[in-house]
């Protein structure tokens, strides 16, 4: 009976592209709020949701329904992973304080599990300023510029200027690949270099790595290990990576 009922569950949110917790206690009155966070919590481990902050988004809405450009190709890869790094980072975020977020599906994980709570949130990403502005209580501004369809990001000149107009706490960063010798890199300039501009202008620098961008090195790189103060992967750090990582006093969240 669990598993058709999960079924329907699955299909449902299939069909409607995404739903809420309280939505599905509606459809399903004879169940608790807890058995139906706990099928929700199953189809994500088996693959075909993503859980948001009261809800869950179908993997299949996040692919699209035609041909997959560049950003729902990554939001679907290494979902666990980037989930359980967006779980890890969510506690390092504060109410009262001015917070960046960066661009990037694993900046994406973080952004839908966010509370409804006061949070003053600057993004490059036009896609997570979206999802933040599902809350009630967050303020939301972007960087203005040149957007990148294949990111969903917004860079250029323009969003530097407005950039330094703002006092950032927290940055929470993500990179498209690196390395001890090349650090956090990137493959479009104009992201780079308004990425190292953010890690120049925050108190505090956060970085959400998944272990599939280790060993990795893309043309522009916008940080170094001596730049950040926090990192958050996965997965156990590679021995040469956590060697150099502890020679800079870097705070780690890893396994």
């Amino acid at each position: 009976m669990a598993g058709s009922r999960k079924d329907r569950i699955r299909l449902l949110i299939e069909e409607k592209g995404e739903i809420q917790l309280q939505n599905l206690k509606e459809l399903f009155p004879e169940l608790s709020l807890m058995t139906l966070r706990r099928d929700l919590i199953s189809l994500e481990k088996e693959g075909h949701v993503v859980r948001t902050y009261g809800g869950a988004v179908s993997i299949k809405k996040l692919a699209g329904s035609g041909e997959e450009d560049p950003y729902a190709a990554r939001a679907v890869e290494n979902v666990e992973a980037k989930m359980k790094i967006a779980e890890k980072a969510l506690h390092m975020v504060e109410k009262g304080r001015s917070l960046y977020l960066d661009s990037g599906s694993t900046i994406m994980c973080l952004a839908r599990i966010l509370p409804d709570e006061d949070f003053s949130i600057l993004t490059s990403g036009l896609n997570i300023a979206l999802e933040v502005l599902k809350r009630t209580k967050s303020s939301v501004v972007t960087v203005g510029g040149l957007v990148n369809r294949n990111t969903f990001s917004v860079s250029g000149p323009e969003a530097i200027t407005l950039l330094e107009t703002f006092n950032i706490d927290l940055a929470f960063m993500a990179a498209s690949g690196f390395s001890v010798d090349r650090g956090f890199s990137v493959a479009n300039i104009y992201e780079g270099r308004l990425k190292r501009r953010v890690v120049e202008q925050a108190k505090k620098v956060i970085v959400l790595l998944d272990s599939g961008k280790i060993n990795k090195d893309l043309p522009f790189t916008y940080a170094g290990l001596d730049d950040i103060d926090t990192l958050v992967c996965e997965k156990p750090l590679p021995p040469k990576v956590g060697t150099a990582v502890k020679k800079f006093n870097i705070q780690v969240f890893a396994g």
